[in-house]
Formats: structure tokens, sequence, C-alpha cells
């Protein structure tokens, strides 16, 4: 894995750029694209257009994030008038704003000091300090880093020929769309094709069920903090709570998090759980399992007390909800125009995208499936094709099936296809499991409380065995399985695993040496 601020830049750039031009262009440009995304140092964004340069385009967005991105970059690829409305005023959506991208930096951060630490105690480097992470001063560091990437975006758009608008957008018909400017101004533009792709956002509490629970922060609002909570209380078993009480607490901050069950990533396979939650515990990350969170008092900025139903008091600099997203479809005017919507709030489509209204479509998480930013991005693009691209793409459509996914947790985590509870449910006797359990080679000079566990599980069906779910746990994870995401998708074979000559000494080749 590297840590190479140039790789980050070039694989956030391949997401924007490189595969969003239509199958035919894709060659003529992607090494001038590549280029380009090493040159570029301004971080200034362009505006968005204040007033559109047509009464009626092919193709409205609404929604300037990941799955708006790739939908309407492919859209104009066709020569199609695209417009898209975003509400924030910068591209990328939560991804690049408060998601994926500043959630790895930090992540990185956390590795490197875990890396110093081991330095010291396992590989006998002298005179390594004791690490000690600037938060306020690496926070601009950061944030300029996200802003150069809505340049990006912006840039892309512009070449592109997208205009995007900062607005609040509002159907006032199946092929109208209001937009209403900060300085509440408005204009309308019509097409009769209108995608939704608004994204989702964190969930509070309401102070009725948690009296104050409103002095606490999400995701979104970790990455305002200017200085390193010395203290921390964060809610929530999924990925999002596990990856924030990981960097937290690797970077030295006291964290708690508070979970309602014994473990942690209950829809994952066992073998995650089973590994990642005492592990946690292990290192000194406070788990606070079968509790629930019933009062917070104090003042925001200030001491806060978190009360459990168990009758403990923790004292925190700061709480952070990490226990679900909610889909952003309020004041759209989706349901007066008939759109359907789940409890949610998501949008109801069929597999082609498609919301119950004609015309209207929906993409990324806004539509409740698979909550990625590759999902979003493929599922734009696909659709833009459909649309777009004439007889050849007319069935085009995203495979939400085995798609691939890894958690920045220490360690890390990959996961595609079936868990082994999934996989029995609905083949029965016909699943045959393979495990395997060990320390990577790098933890062999550490001590032994230091040394981070691996974990790797095939889930396989059948006399060919066919390999439905592949999980793993262990440093190098999130790396590894994208190609065993390949495997999977093309419907790889136990045999075929064993008749790859593994790489070694790797962790990865447990994967092809299981018995």
């Amino acid at each position: 894995m590297t840590l190479s601020g140039h790789r980050i830049n070039l694989a956030a750039y391949r997401s924007l750029s490189t595969t969003t031009l239509a199958p035919s262009a894709r060659p003529f440009r992607r090494l001038t694209q590549i280029t380009r995304a090493f040159t570029s140092t301004s971080t200034s964004n362009m505006p968005p257009i204040e007033k559109p340069s047509q009464d009626k385009y092919d193709y409205i967005i609404v929604g300037g994030g990941s799955g708006g991105s790739g939908g309407s970059r492919r859209a104009a690829s066709y020569g199609k008038k695209v417009a898209v409305i975003e509400v924030d005023g910068k591209l990328g959506g939560t991804c690049v704003n408060v998601g994926c991208v500043p959630k790895k930096i930090m992540w990185h951060a956390a590795d490197i000091a875990e890396k110093l630490r081991h330095a010291k105690e396992g590989y006998h480097f002298t005179d390594v300090p004791a690490p000690k992470f600037d938060w306020a001063t690496f926070k601009p560091q950061r944030d300029a880093y996200i802003k150069k990437l809505n340049g990006i975006y912006d840039s892309n758009f512009n070449k592109e020929g997208v205009e995007w608008f900062h607005g609040r957008a509002k159907l006032i018909s199946k092929t109208e769309v209001e937009v209403t400017r900060p300085d509440q101004s408005k204009f309308i533009i019509h097409s009769d094709k209108i995608t939704i792709a608004t994204g989702g956002r964190p969930t509070i509490p309401s102070e009725d069920k948690i009296p104050g629970a409103n002095l606490g922060i999400t995701s979104d609002g970790f990455f305002e903090l200017e200085t390193q909570p010395k203290r921390v209380v964060v809610v929530g078993a999924g990925y999002i709570a596990v990856e924030l009480a990981g960097v937290l607490h690797t970077l030295g901050s006291e964290t708690h998090i508070i979970i309602r069950h014994e473990k942690v990533l209950r829809t994952f396979d066992p073998i995650i759980q089973d590994t990642l939650t005492p592990w946690m515990e292990h290192t000194g990350l406070h788990v606070h399992k079968t509790t629930n969170v019933v009062k917070v008092e104090g003042e925001k900025g200030k001491t806060l007390t978190i009360h459990t139903d168990k009758g403990d008091k923790i004292e925190a600099d700061a709480l952070i909800w990490a226990i679900g997203r909610h889909a952003n479809t309020e004041g759209l005017g989706l349901e007066a125009l008939g759109v359907d919507l789940d409890k949610q709030g998501n949008v109801v489509v069929d597999e082609y995208q498609n919301s119950t209204v004609e015309g209207i479509m929906s993409i990324g998480d806004v539509q409740g499936k698979a909550l990625l930013t590759p999902v979003a991005i493929a599922a734009g693009r696909r659709l833009g094709n459909r649309l777009f691209g004439g007889e050849k793409f007319k069935n085009d459509k995203l495979d939400y099936e085995n798609i691939p996914t890894v958690v920045f947790s220490h360690p890390t985590i990959g996961t595609v296809g079936l868990t082994e509870p999934q996989a029995r449910e609905k083949y029965g006797d016909a699943v045959k499991i393979y495990t395997s359990k060990f320390r990577s080679l790098y933890f062999s000079m550490l001590p032994e409380e230091s040394k981070e566990p691996t974990a790797y599980k095939l889930v396989c069906v059948g006399p060919e065995e066919k390999v439905v779910g592949v999980h793993i746990i262990g440093a190098g994870s999130d790396e590894v399985m994208q190609g065993f995401g390949v495997a999977v998708k093309m419907g790889a074979r136990k045999q075929d695993l064993d008749d790859t000559v593994a790489i070694h000494p790797t962790s990865a080749e447990e994967l092809v040496t299981m018995r």
C-alpha cells in the first residue's frame, strides 16, 4: 500500500476523468488527462454558472456528487446539453468533501503513527520519537487537497461542457426544475430526462428520544474539528463508526465506542466481527457492548457527559453519532409528482434506475442501494449510456451483485459476495467454507501484544465449489480485495484459486493455498 500523495491523486482523477468518456474516446485522452492530474497545482475553484445558457436541456441531474459527475459527463460525451444543480456550492459530494477521501487521508495519518511505534519497538530503529500528531496544522493541508479535488471537478465539467448551478432544486413538474440560488433568486429549466442524485446525510437522534443529542456531531462534523479531541465517544457499530473510532484511537485520543449488540459490523461475515471486535478491545479502545445512550449533558466545545442505559457516565470532548444515514429527498417535490419513496426517504427505482414516474430517475446513495462512491459513478455512467448511447447501450444497467468493498479499520477489511450465513440460507448444505487465521510476516518482529490478527474466509457453493464470497481482515486487505472482486465477478471456482501460483511471502497467498 502506498502512502504517496500522487498515487491518491491519480486514483481520484481516474475515477473522475479517464473512464467517464464515451468508450470510443477513452484511449485518445487518457494520457493527457493523467498528466494534468500530476501537473496541476491550482487549488482555485471555478465558480458555478450564474445564468442558464438555454431553457431546455437534454439532461438535468440534481446533485453534483459522484453519481451526478459520472452521469453528467457521460451524457455530455455523447454531445448532449447537460445541467447539474448542486446545493452545497462545491462539487464532489460526500466522498470528496466529508467521506472517502479525507477519511482515507486520516487513516494514512493513523497508519503512519502505528508504523513509527513499530519501527522502535520491533524493528530496532533508534532515536525514533514518540509520534505526536498535530491535528491543527494537518487539517488545513488536508482541506487544501480537498479543495484541489473540487477544482478538478469544476475543470472537468467546464471541459466537457456540463453547466452546473449552485442552488436548491425542486421539481415542479416531471419536466421542469426550479432552482433557487443562495440569494433566493430563481429560474426554471426543462428536460424530458431528470435524474435525482442528491445523496444522503448522517442521522442524529431526535431530542425527544435522547435529550442533548444535538450536542454531538456526525461524520461530517468530524472533518470540521479544528483540534484533536483528547476524549471522544463514537456511537454506532457500522463501518463509519469503526473507521472514525480507529483513527482517533490510533492517533492517541481516549476513544469509546458504544454499540447496541455484542460485536461491531454486524452485517459483515462472522469472521470479520469475531476478529475485529476483540482486537479493538485488545488495543485499548473502550468498547461498550449492548449499550445505548440515554442522555447527553454539557455544552458544545466543552466537556460533555454521555449517560448510558447501564448507568455509566462517560466524559468526552466530542460525541460522534455514526448510527446511519438518510436520503436527501426533502424539498425536491418528488412525492407531489408521484415518485415513490421508502421509509428512509430513498427513491424507489427499478433495475434501470427508473423511478415510478416516467422520465425521472435516481442514482447513488439517494436510492438506497450499495452506498458506495464507485457504485454511484458506475450507475451514473451506465444510465448515461442507456439514455444517450443509442442501440448499443439500450439495456445498459449496473449489476448490483458482488460489489467489493473495504473498511479502513485497524486492521483493514475487504469483502465481496455472500457472507456464510447468507450463503447457507440460499444454498443450504451445498456450502463449503475455507478459512485461514494467521499473523502477517510484518508483525513477526513485534512483541506479541502488537501482532495484528489476519483472518481469511472463502465461501464456496456446489460440487464445482464456485466462490460466492471472500471475506478478509488483516494488513493490506483493502488493496488485496480488488483483484478477488474481479475473480468473484467472473465466477471463479476454488480450483481456479488452487491452480494459481502463490506470491510468496505475502498474506494474499493464503487465498490461493487454503485447504
